[in-house]
């Protein structure tokens, strides 16, 4: 998994609570290989109408947001199902920080597996970059992650939460699978121990 350390991005305002996995990638792609790029289906009935053309006033059709790769959401962002493809599509859409004043539990957990921050402000805080993105000519933000630190284009410096277990998977770019691996060794030794010690679970 690719490490996350230091990550500067234009950011984009979706300023829409409730936000759950099936907007975020609808479950009728669900069958479709990864391989076909996951990004086209992001946020793809929400930000369409009934048509199937875009909406201009979707935040990520706006010219002016369209390199963004750091998500400024609102309350609640990701519940509903477990499905794993809604990280899928936001990462395949470059997306490695989330940002909203909550999240639904499994959603979060699936991001740091995939190497994607989920973190949280307060929701004073969230509006208050959501309106200056929505302001501001230079969208630039800089997270960093060993310091805890969200810093806008203008100087303004947000203090970010993030656990010692998220903060060093992302540093190393460790997912759980990767993380249990860095103990091979202690593994090896004790599976020894316990089949000289229970010969008879070898059976």
């Amino acid at each position: 998994m690719e490490p996350l350390v230091h990550f500067s991005a234009s950011g984009v305002p979706l300023r829409l609570a409730n936000v759950n996995t099936d907007q975020l990638f609808p479950a009728r792609f669900i069958k479709k290989p990864r391989g076909v790029g996951y990004a086209q289906y992001l946020f793809h009935d929400i930000r369409r109408n009934k048509e199937g053309s875009l909406l201009d006033s979707f935040p990520l059709n706006q010219t002016r947001y369209h390199n963004s790769k750091i998500l400024i959401g609102g309350a609640n962002f990701g519940s509903g199902s477990s499905r794993e493809g809604a990280v899928y599509a936001l990462f395949d859409a470059g997306f490695r920080v989330i940002i909203a004043p909550s999240f639904g539990e499994i959603f979060a957990a699936n991001c740091l597996k995939n190497g994607v921050l989920a973190t949280c402000l307060s929701e004073e805080q969230i509006a208050s970059i959501q309106q200056t993105l929505a302001d501001s000519d230079d969208l630039t933000m800089v997270v960093n992650i060993p310091s805890q630190t969200l810093t806008m284009s203008s100087g303004i410096l947000f203090n970010l939460r993030l656990d010692t277990f998220q903060k060093q998977c992302l540093i190393q770019g460790l997912n759980e699978i990767d993380l249990s691996l860095t103990f091979s060794k202690e593994i090896d030794m004790f599976e020894k121990s316990y089949r000289a010690i229970f010969p008879w679970t070898q059976a």
